[in-house]
């Protein structure tokens, strides 16, 4: 049997994290974070092969840890899917221009949560940091 991919999911709010365990805990390696120290505590040492990432969060925001995560080498890959009430498309272009892969509006809904998190998984995207670069 194929080893389960690990996602991380980040958000401040319990509500989120117990949501996400709801939706994917059965299906993959699931991490939890209530705060971007706790993450990159975590990230130190744990692979991971998706990460789903709230903005707003106390202390460090989710676009200065979604930076972080960009210029750490065996993240630069790793996708990064931004879920936010934020959806207008100015947000959009940023948190892509950030790093994001991909977006989905709060409240998450699962199905669509679970087509991006395959879709992403099956499809990794291009090192944008790298092109930007480049």
């Amino acid at each position: 049997m194929d080893e389960k991919k690990s996602i991380l999911a980040i958000d401040d709010l319990p509500l989120e994290l117990a949501i996400y365990r709801n939706i994917l805990g059965s299906r993959y390696d699931l991490h939890l974070a209530d705060s971007a120290p706790a993450a990159l505590k975590l990230l130190a040492d744990t692979h991971v092969d998706l990460i789903i990432l709230d903005i707003e969060m106390p202390g460090m925001s989710g676009f200065e840890l979604l930076h972080q995560i960009r210029l750490m080498p065996n993240l630069m890959r790793t996708p990064v899917v931004i879920v936010s009430g934020y959806s207008s498309s100015e947000f959009v272009s940023h948190a892509l221009s950030q790093g994001a892969n991909d977006l989905l509006p709060k409240p998450v809904n699962p199905v669509d949560l679970l087509k991006k998190i395959v879709q992403l998984l099956e499809n990794p995207p291009p090192n944008r940091i790298l092109e930007l670069l480049s």
